[in-house]
Order: structure tokens, then C-alpha cells, then sequence
């Protein structure tokens, strides 16, 4: 039996170098970067950077929370910054080009019509 060819994604046509770059940079230094963002009307209103860096700000406020929260754990508290690796998985897709869908950010964020 045969296996099907590895399909790679490949990125949309309108999705720049500098789009992915801009989006792999909110996930990196999410929330910081992503509120940067907010304000740049260039970048904020760029289709793949759009649908990528609320999400991406949303994410950064969860980690923040989550990692105060299991810092006053014992023990647990010397693991909290495995929570950063979730950023690094997003931001290699983000170089791919792919749409990311973070679970339940992703959905949250399209329900309350911010992206």
C-alpha cells in the first residue's frame, strides 16, 4: 500500500515575508509586541497580520495570568517557562505562512468580532 505524497501549506498569495516576520514577532514577544501593533495602522490592517496578532494578544495575557497563578505553587513554579515554548510551536507556523487557530482564543476572539 501506498502512502499519499506530504502535502506542505503553502502561504497564501497576499501573505508577505514582512507579514509573516511581523506575526512571528507577536507570538514571540506577545503581549508587547501585538499591543505595538495596535497602533501601527499599516501593519494592524494587513489580512494575515489581522487574523493573527489578537489572538496573539490574548494568548500573552493568558500566559502572564497562568504562569503568576502557578508561580505561588511549589515546585510547579520551576516549570512555568515551558508555558513559553506553546509561542516558539505558533511562531515556526506563523513562518509557514499557515493560519494558526489557538484552541479557544482563536474562536473567543472571531465571536467577539476583534478579528
Amino acid at each position: 500500500m501506498t502512502t499519499p505524497p506530504e502535502i506542505t501549506p503553502v502561504p497564501a498569495p497576499d501573505v508577505t515575508s514582512d507579514d509573516r516576520v511581523w506575526v512571528i514577532l507577536c507570538f514571540l514577544f506577545t503581549p508587547i509586541l501585538s499591543i505595538v501593533t495596535l497602533f501601527i495602522d499599516e501593519k494592524k490592517n494587513r489580512p494575515y497580520i489581522k487574523d493573527h496578532y489578537i489572538p496573539a494578544l490574548v494568548l500573552g495575557v493568558v500566559e502572564i495570568i497562568a504562569v503568576t497563578i502557578l508561580s505561588f505553587i511549589p515546585f510547579v513554579n520551576f516549570f512555568t517557562w515551558l508555558i513559553w515554548i506553546i509561542n516558539i510551536i505558533y511562531a515556526v507556523k506563523a513562518n509557514k505562512g499557515e493560519a494558526i487557530e489557538i484552541p479557544v482564543i482563536t474562536e473567543f476572539v472571531k465571536k467577539q468580532g476583534w478579528a
